[in-house]
Formats: C-alpha cells, sequence, structure tokens
C-alpha cells in the first residue's frame, strides 16, 4: 500500500527518460505533445571484414502524442549515412539513405505508480517502398526511490530488396539508473542483440555494456549512452578474426544521443 501511495505522487511525465536503449513504460499523459531527436552513431568494424574505419550514423525525428493516459503515438522519419574503407581496394564508400516513416504505438497495461511494475506493449510498423518492418516489444519497469529500472524484450520482422528477403531481429535490453538531485540521473544500460535471416538460422549475437546518463529540466530533457561491445559471437562462416567480438553484423562502440522538447 505504501509502494502505491509514494509512487502515485510521481507523475508519469516526458521528462522522466532515463535511458537511450531501453524503453521505460510510462507513456505521455492525454493531449501532451512531445518532440523527440535521436541521433545514433554505430562504429569501428574490422578490415577483416571489409569494412575498415566504420561509421553509420542513424537519424531520427519524431512527434509523440498522448492520446490517453494509457496510450501514445509517434511519427518517426528515419535516415541513415554509412561509410567505411575497403582495404582490399582502398577505395571509399559513403551512402545516405532514407529510411522511411514508422508508427510508434505505445500502451502501457500496468501503471508502474499503482502496480508493482509497469507493463507497456509497443507496436512499430515501418515502411520506405524497398524495405518494410515490424517491431514489438513488451516493456517493464519500476521505480524505486532515486533508482529506476526497464527492462525490454524486442522481436522484429524486416522485409529487405524491395521485400525479397526477410530478416528477424531479437533482443532483450536492461537499464538501471540513478537521480542525483532534481536534473541528472547515472546509470548502466546492457544490450543483447540477436539476427536470424530468414528465420532459418541464428546468425549472431552481440552483447553491449555501457553508462548512460540524463539530464532534465521543466520542458526538455536529453539522454546519452555510451555502449562498447563486450561480447560476440557469429555461428556461421565469419570473416572476422577477434574470436571475443561479432564485427559482421554489428560494431565495436554503439553511441546514441536522445533529446526531447515538450509542448
Amino acid at each position: 500500500m505504501s509502494l502505491g501511495i509514494g509512487l502515485c505522487v510521481l507523475p508519469a511525465r516526458a521528462d522522466e527518460r532515463r535511458f537511450a536503449y531501453s524503453y521505460e513504460p510510462e507513456t505521455l499523459p492525454q493531449h501532451a505533445m512531445e518532440f523527440e531527436q535521436w541521433v545514433t552513431l554505430r562504429t569501428q568494424r574490422s578490415k577483416e571484414v571489409g569494412q575498415d574505419n566504420y561509421n553509420l550514423w542513424e537519424i531520427r525525428s519524431s512527434l509523440e502524442y498522448g492520446v490517453t493516459d494509457n496510450y501514445s503515438v509517434e511519427l518517426y522519419v528515419n535516415s541513415q549515412s554509412e561509410s567505411f574503407r575497403d582495404p582490399a581496394t582502398g577505395g571509399n564508400y559513403s551512402k545516405f539513405s532514407f529510411e522511411g516513416i514508422s508508427i510508434e504505438n505505445r500502451l502501457m497495461i500496468m501503471n508502474p505508480a499503482d502496480h508493482a511494475i509497469g507493463i507497456t506493449l509497443y507496436l512499430e510498423p515501418r515502411f520506405s517502398g524497398e524495405e518494410a518492418e515490424i517491431e514489438q516489444k513488451i516493456i517493464l519497469g519500476q521505480r524505486h526511490g532515486n533508482w529506476k529500472w526497464a527492462f525490454n524484450l524486442t522481436h522484429s520482422t524486416e522485409w529487405l530488396d524491395n521485400l525479397h528477403e526477410t530478416e528477424g531481429e531479437l533482443e532483450g535490453s536492461f537499464g538501471i539508473s540513478r537521480d542525483f538531485g532534481k536534473h541528472w540521473s547515472a546509470g548502466l544500460e546492457l544490450r543483447d542483440h540477436n539476427e536470424l535471416p530468414e528465420y532459418h538460422r541464428w546468425e549472431d549475437t552481440a552483447l553491449f555494456l555501457g553508462p548512460v546518463i540524463s539530464y532534465r529540466q521543466e520542458k526538455w530533457w536529453a539522454v546519452l549512452a555510451v555502449m562498447p561491445q563486450i561480447y560476440g559471437v557469429s555461428f556461421g562462416a565469419s570473416p572476422n578474426t577477434d574470436s571475443r567480438l561479432e564485427l559482421v553484423g554489428h560494431e565495436k562502440v554503439n553511441v546514441r544521443l536522445i533529446f526531447g522538447i515538450s509542448f
């Protein structure tokens, strides 16, 4: 009873975000709006996989709206810029691509302010003309005093190459963070990502772990995570010579910055 009373005084606000890769169960209040800008850098593969000096910038701009206190919808515009050097030819590769429009839907089933654990369901379809994707998440989380945690279980299906190829992805992520005063939070995020081409085989897995820090004001917030790969393995033929990391489908370091502005 005391837990529920204590949590009820903490509103589910847009500026409560503590993590860059793990969603928290809270949704926007009804009729609230928020603009978000995402910048993700996936960097460093290796010359053994033919991608020396590898950098992939993923850019997402979005507008989120609280339809009800338990349901929010968010429209994303997605793009990316990829570059690397091919050590075999000495040539440089660079490509900017539009990755389509996606619509995120989040439905909070159990409010963490009223229950021991908050639960939210997530569905995000994406379409770019040449590619399509559907991503689903189960989002769990709770606050305990100055501490907050979140766990996400994610599955997605992508249709690539003009919708002729199919690839499945499975991901689990966990974040824990502590508030330091009114504005700052810091913690750790753990993320495991797996690829399943055509759902015929489990191709690889990569585990990332790193610090996350967030800052918030009344009308805006920002969060930054730096996630080095700490373990990875390819289950098929791979040119990668590093037995500790998976560098064909993943990178040595992922960095994500998100900031949001409330209206």
